[in-house]
């Protein structure tokens, strides 16, 4: 043990309930393996189920189910398509509830690359309109990046 790390108590509990964590609750919503290589699948622009089903080599019924409860969570939402010859089916778009995973989803690809992989990915976020990169940052209401060493949590009650 450091000596940085004498201070710290060997028993804790986490501040909130679970039912009431909001990390708690993405968790149980979309934490399992599945569900968030879907929403992978869905931020790279596969939309059919049958794409789907061939990237992710997941069993056919898993994958339904998953893309119901994503649709009932209202991330995706069906909408109906065609090809020629071919009888209606349903394709898979995110929702603006479902865009807004952007920023957890690019944060947890870019700890991935950089902590996991340890080389470049082979793709990477880019602004479309300039082409920019897209970096994922943690910063304060002053737009101060903060690195995570920096960051604590804090009660309602202690605001």
């Amino acid at each position: 043990m450091t000596r940085e790390n004498e201070n710290i108590a060997v028993r804790n509990r986490a501040p909130v309930p679970r039912s009431e964590c909001p990390l708690a609750i993405a968790a149980e919503l979309i934490g399992e393996r599945w569900m968030l290589l879907i929403i992978r699948e869905a931020f790279y622009g596969v939309i059919r189920f049958e794409d789907m089903l061939a990237d992710l080599d997941i069993p056919r019924a898993m994958l339904s189910d998953r893309l119901k409860k994503l649709c009932d969570a209202q991330i995706l939402e069906k909408r109906p398509y065609r090809e020629p010859g071919t009888r209606q089916r349903m394709a898979y778009f995110l929702t603006a509830k479902g865009q807004a995973l952007a920023a957890p989803l690019i944060s947890l690809s870019q700890w991935a690359e950089q902590e996991v992989m340890e080389k470049p990915a082979p793709v990477e976020f880019v602004r479309r309109v300039t082409g920019e990169t897209i970096r994922a940052k943690l910063v304060d209401a002053n737009g101060t990046v903060a690195q995570p060493r920096d960051i604590t949590i804090r009660l309602p009650e202690q605001r």
